[in-house]
């Protein structure tokens, strides 16, 4: 009986709790491979003024890594990071990254019952099996607009933030105003002179200072026995209790929906901007936004809330639809990411030669969103329908870890070459999944929770705690067993 060998994808959150799972229950035989020079994954590459997590530290963070002195209730990107280090090094992960190195291409070999690993440098990698771990939030989107490159101005996108070029004094144009937008417009609007936001629709806002614990609470963390663990149980049951209101926007979700409206008309003194700002959608549609800053910012003399559409960028600047030119010296595109293509445009070949790509071509779906029918052993992190809008990812990933380290335990444990979900299996959770967003907010507008179809691929329809419920324990009747090849049998045996 022989540890299969398992390359990871992606060394952010979920590539180092499947390290850390595989690791600690036997498997030796890891690799972990990252694009970036470091580990961090999303919190590696988003370092823009302002960049925090919304989710309080004690949540967004492994149930087996807490820590007690967290500086302020939701992270930084600084915080996070060097959380995320100090983790994978405590764990011994640290040593088992290749960074900077692009994976462009997984195939699956069933005469080997093997996968071969491709990379941008031309380099190849195998094992028997393989964890896709790039999430959704890695790839930035940036929209094709007539003129971008005869812009003379500078540009970049949020998540790859221009540290060298300076912003003091200049004039400013943000496109986009969803998360990362909310967190750094409020930083760079007291040193532009101009800041221009264009908005495409308005969000819904709950409150969030994130300043400082003052010295009595650190204490109290540090020194009060069980109260960590209290902090954390109770945050996970406010998040359970917004994923309440927006599976029921009838009824509990009118209770919150009233409170951001609230909070949102006592921050939005300027009726002009208040009107424009205000959205015309269901509350939790859409991603809910948190911040005390961002509205305040667009009521500053020197922000223009711009509500035109762009339609192209001149020489001179951005212009929008009503034919105006808005003059810049920068434009920052905070227009989010590519979250419905998941690891594309990476090629992933799987049984008798399947691309994931035509599997996925109605719609990404795969069994608890880690397995795909006809790709035996890859396990999809962060994969589709396993995000969160009322909690934190991490504890989606920490349960996914857990549930790909017991199918490899299958596999060593019967001494099989591969396991494969059943196709009637993944195609009864999916049609499950796919039922339970009726009646829901998430299908009352359009949102970058869907695909060009209009399927729901990226957000989980219930609750976190049934998600770890659902993944808690593998059923092997769930999965069929490739056996080894004849002569990997008989290597093993001589």
């Amino acid at each position: 009986m022989s540890d299969p060998s398992v390359i990871i994808i992606g060394a952010g959150f979920g590539g180092i709790a499947a390290a850390i799972q595989l690791q600690e229950h036997g498997f030796r035989d890891l690799t972990l491979l990252d694009a970036a020079p470091g580990l961090g994954g999303t919190w590696f590459h988003n370092t823009y003024p302002g960049a925090a997590c919304d989710v309080p530290s004690h949540l967004y963070s492994f149930s087996f890594a807490q820590r007690r002195d967290w500086k302020r209730l939701c992270p930084t990107q600084a915080d996070i990071l060097q959380y995320l280090n100090d983790v994978a090094r405590d764990h011994g992960v640290d040593r088992l990254l290749t960074p900077d190195t692009r994976v462009t291409a997984c195939r699956f070999s069933d005469v080997d019952c093997r996968w071969t690993v491709e990379t941008e440098a031309g380099d190849t990698y195998e094992a028997d099996a393989v964890v896709i771990a790039t999430g959704q939030l890695h790839q930035p989107t940036q929209p094709r607009l007539p003129g971008t490159e005869d812009f003379a101005g500078h540009t970049f996108h949020s998540a790859r933030w221009d540290h060298q070029y300076p912003l003091a004094g200049k004039r400013v144009a943000v496109v986009g105003t969803g998360a990362s937008a909310v967190q750094f417009v409020p930083e760079i609007a007291k040193e532009v002179a101009k800041l221009s936001v264009f908005q495409r629709s308005g969000n819904w806002f709950l409150p969030r200072k994130n300043l400082p614990y003052p010295r009595w609470v650190r204490a109290a963390i540090q020194h009060v026995p069980g109260l960590q663990a209290y902090r954390r149980r109770f945050v996970f049951h406010y998040g359970e209790a917004l994923t309440l209101a927006i599976r029921h926007p009838r009824t509990v979700g009118r209770v919150v929906h009233l409170r951001s409206r609230r909070f949102m008309a006592k921050q939005l003194r300027d009726p002009e901007v208040r009107r424009r700002v205000w959205p015309d959608y269901t509350f939790g549609c859409k991603r809910v936004l948190f911040s005390s800053y961002f509205l305040p910012a667009l009521q500053r003399e020197n922000v223009e809330l711009v509500t035109d559409a762009v339609i192209g960028l001149v020489p001179e600047g951005v212009v929008t639809a009503d034919g105006r030119v808005h003059e810049v010296d920068c434009v920052i595109w905070g227009t989010g990411f590519k979250t419905t293509q998941f690891m594309f445009p990476m090629e992933v070949t799987g049984s008798e030669g399947r691309d994931l790509r035509e599997a996925w071509a109605e719609g990404a779906h795969a069994h608890l969103g880690i397995s795909v029918p006809g790709f035996p052993s890859l396990f999809v992190m962060y994969g589709p329908n396993t995000n969160t809008s009322g909690g934190s990812i991490v504890t989606y990933l920490e349960a996914q870890a857990g549930y790909l380290r017991q199918a490899l335990q299958q596999v060593r444990e019967r001494g099989a070459g591969a396991i494969a979900v059943r196709p009637e299996v993944e195609a009864a959770s999916d049609l499950e999944v796919q039922k339970r967003f009726d009646g829901t907010a998430w299908t009352q507008c359009d949102s970058w929770y869907r695909d060009e179809r209009g399927r729901i691929v990226t957000n989980w329809p219930g609750y976190m705690g049934e998600y770890v419920a659902a993944t808690k324990v593998l059923d092997p009747s769930e999965y069929t067993f490739l056996p080894k090849p004849e002569r990997v049998r008989e290597a093993a045996h001589s």
